[in-house]
């Protein structure tokens, strides 16, 4: 390598590492409505101004096992494909009437051979037609930023450029076509904590 490549080497290896050092996260703890940690809250936070390219995450399975779905609320990026392997020994008829994807798989054991492409952002419903009591979330995001909290109501958004954000909570419990409010979030050089209650029970 010549002096000249490798001083542009080390000068990209340094741009990249600045901007790395330069990243910053929203440490989140989300409640419910008697204050208890809220587990599969799901915080987005997207850009004041603008918007952040967004690439489709790996295939995500989307199981059913036991008569339920797992996990119960999904969170993955526009374009993302989306696995629906059944391991119960019955048939399961899985379904989304949502606007923002409207699919069915018909009666099917094993894993159905097409993945289904959720391509549009927002959040999508789904049943199943034989087992009522069976109902999952999937939220798509149209951002890199974004967390699902477990039981203990805690999450990490992690690598945030510093900037002006709007911070959106959603859980399966608010009411449906809810739209999630907008809190102004600012990301500095330094970590950030955000604590949030949602007017929800911990079980929708």
């Amino acid at each position: 390598m010549t002096a000249r490549a490798l001083g542009l080497a080390m000068g990209l290896a340094c741009g990249a590492t600045a901007l790395t050092a330069h990243a910053a996260a929203l440490a989140l703890n989300i409640t419910d409505a008697s204050g208890k940690p809220l587990a599969d809250a799901v915080a987005l936070l997207e850009p004041a101004g603008g918007k952040a390219p967004v690439k489709p995450l790996p295939d995500v399975e989307i199981s059913q096992a036991k008569r339920q779905f797992q996990p119960r609320v999904t969170v993955i990026t526009t374009g993302t494909r989306a696995l629906f392997p059944n391991f119960d020994t019955v048939r399961h008829h899985v379904y989304s009437f949502s606007p923002i994807k409207t699919f069915e798989l018909k009666l099917y054991t094993g894993v159905p051979g097409t993945p289904v492409v959720f391509d549009k952002p927002g959040v999508a419903v789904l049943g199943c037609n034989i087992h009522d009591s069976m109902a999952a979330w999937v939220v798509v995001a149209d951002t890199p930023w974004f967390a699902r909290t477990p039981a203990n109501g805690r999450a990490r958004i992690d690598a945030v450029p510093p900037g002006a954000y709007k911070l959106r909570l959603w859980h399966p419990g608010l009411p449906p076509n809810t739209e999630p409010a907008a809190v102004a979030i600012t990301i500095g050089n330094a970590d950030v904590d955000h604590t949030a209650q949602l007017a929800v029970a911990a079980e929708p």
